[in-house]
């Protein structure tokens, strides 16, 4: 069948290839499979509660939810019946739900756990526009999901017609969805995506995915448009979902399901490279040797170009020795690792590959459904976003930015017309404020637009590109340079709290704290050389001259980070004001 709407990927599923599990989540250590069929008559059923409760064509409904088959109920039964899904993050704060509770203009709350209801109950007492709360789990005081779909499935002869028809009155150009934009600066933007916009894109990756793609997990939220999107996709590739139970059993997850393929953001794969590293290091003699040795040549890998014989006989050595546990500890069966949502280290994407974990890196927006390019198997470009979809138009600005069109951009933010004006100009191209280079149809980020800034010397910096160099230090979790301004640029170094230690540890360096532990000089030291080493690879105007070490993990519940893992600047320049001013000498 001809697919134009996000639910019509359900119904091709349910026709061309119905499967026993094609939607699976663990809860409290036992799976619960959902096939096909029963996901589209649960979602039947929604759509005939929905018509009971006197909802329809362009009402709104908010989910706050951890990924679940019930998910995917309530994806597809609102909007195949014209309702427009809001999924939206958990843990953002009371002003930012506030926010997006009144302006989206939800009819009704769908939230998966006590936690996310008692965390957004006094703000829902503030809005008086969403008339129903329901919850997916059991919750004192709220009614449970199943007796929306008990109401529709008794409902449902009656409404059967009904919903027919209203799914015929869905068209491709009606909206989808509207997604709240994180944001480190503001408030959330709502982006407005039709049925076109996402249906498109997914169709544009199919080729992305390789053959024997047939069990997935899943553990990004399905509230963010990269892991929605491919959620989607799999569905239309007939492959198994299973929803991880949660980050803390996600290894134990993934060694149980042996998935093909999944998605995540780099600084889970940072934290596996790190773990690997660390175990190394307390490695001995040959071993250790041998660890290292192939390391090295995981560095030196390319996966586009053709290696010499010594090359692939050395790589086939490292693969039986070491590289062989690494694919063991991620299940064995690992054909493609999808990673978004910020930059990649191109040493991972390079490792990663000669260990045979092909990692392909993307590029893409909210905006533009998402998906603008990404690397394929057999063509992986380390330190480049990879090849534009056939649906993606680019071009690249005067002053560098990337310009963006395509049947995948956004129709606009809801209830906003002065920013959308301000992103798409008179011609169409949107604006994404990401600088870049465009060699042929490969595509290459620089960093963002907003965050450049000059120096006094009146040199730009970019500073994002400096920082996913640094992070190349298995020393450093997060950092951000700073230096508007300033004669030279600085830095504030997050540590790797685990790895430091680790090293303390085998360099007898005794600490309380960690406080205690990044102030001793042994420390400082190393970090300083790790620095000093990495500012090779970086153009000499934004070589980090001075830096200072913060005790702090930066997260988004600490306000660091946003929920997609990018550094919110003014926070914490806000936040660390006190030690900026001694790096540039404006106090004692």
């Amino acid at each position: 069948m001809e697919i134009k709407r996000t639910f019509d990927f359900l119904e091709n599923a349910v026709q061309n290839f119905p499967g026993e599990k094609t939607f699976n989540v663990k809860r409290n250590g036992k799976w619960d499979y959902f096939s096909t069929e029963k996901i589209k008559n649960m979602s039947n059923h929604f759509s005939s509660a929905l018509i009971e409760l006197g909802l329809s064509k362009d009402d709104k409904i908010i989910t706050i939810s951890n990924n679940r088959p019930e998910w995917n109920v309530a994806d597809f039964g609102m909007e195949q019946v014209g309702v427009i899904h809001v999924p939206v993050y958990q843990a953002l704060g009371d002003k930012t739900y506030l926010h997006i509770f009144s302006h989206s203009d939800a009819k009704m709350l769908i939230v998966s756990s006590k936690e996310i209801y008692d965390s957004i109950k006094t703000v829902l007492s503030q809005i008086d526009t969403i008339k129903y709360v329901f919850s997916f789990d059991k919750i004192e005081n709220v009614e449970h999901f199943d007796v929306l779909l008990q109401i529709g499935e008794h409902e449902y002869e009656k409404n059967s017609g009904r919903i027919q028809q209203m799914k015929a009155d869905v068209k491709e150009p009606d909206i989808s969805s509207i997604i709240y934009t994180s944001g480190t600066t503001g408030e959330p933007k709502g982006v407005m995506l039709t049925h076109k916009n996402i249906v498109q894109n997914v169709l544009a990756a199919v080729p992305v995915v390789p053959e024997g793609v047939e069990r997935a997990i899943s553990f990004l939220p399905l509230n963010h448009v990269f892991e929605r999107m491919l959620n989607y996709l799999f569905i239309h590739k007939a492959v198994e979902i299973y929803y991880a139970e949660s980050v803390d059993t996600l290894v134990d997850d993934i060694k149980e399901i042996k998935p093909h393929s999944f998605a995540t953001v780099p600084r889970l794969l940072e934290k596996i490279y790190d773990k690997i590293y660390a175990k190394g290091l307390d490695l001995k003699g040959i071993k250790k040797g041998l660890f290292f040795s192939s390391l090295r040549t995981g560095q030196k890998y390319e996966d586009h170009k053709t290696q010499s014989v010594f090359y692939k006989a050395k790589l086939a050595i490292d693969n039986k020795l070491v590289f062989s546990k690494w694919r063991e500890a991620l299940g064995g069966e690992i054909k493609v690792i999808v990673s978004g949502g910020a930059a990649l280290q191109p040493r991972l994407a390079r490792v990663f590959g000669a260990a045979k974990i092909p990692v392909i890196e993307g590029y893409g927006l909210t905006e533009t459904s998402p998906v603008i390019s990404v690397n394929r198997i057999g063509d992986i470009r380390a330190g480049t976003v990879g090849k534009l979809l056939d649906v993606s138009k680019v071009k690249i600005a005067s002053d560098g930015e990337i310009l963006y069109k395509g049947v995948c951009l956004m129709k606009g933010y809801y209830k906003d017309k002065e920013r959308t004006e301000d992103v798409i100009d008179d011609d169409g191209w949107f604006h994404t404020g990401d600088m870049g280079e465009l060699s042929g149809d490969i595509l290459k980020i620089t960093g963002r637009k907003k965050e450049l800034f000059k120096l006094s010397t009146g040199k730009y910096v970019a500073p994002q590109l400096v920082e996913n160099i640094m992070k190349e230090s298995p020393f450093i979790e997060q950092i951000m340079v700073i230096g508007e301004n300033e004669r030279y640029c600085s830095a504030l170094v997050c540590p790797n709290i685990d790895h430091l230690k680790s090293w303390a540890g085998r360099h007898e360096i005794q600490h309380k704290s960690v406080q205690e532990l990044i102030n001793k000089e042994e420390v400082n030291k190393k970090y300083s050389k790790e620095i000093e080493a990495l500012n090779f690879d970086v153009e000499y105007t934004m070589h980090i001259k001075k830096f200072i070490i913060v005790p702090d993990s930066w997260g988004p519940d600490t306000g660091e980070l946003s929920p997609t893992l990018k550094l919110k600047r003014e926070f914490i320049m806000k936040k660390y004001q006190a030690q900026i001013d001694y790096l540039y000498g404006y106090s004692e």
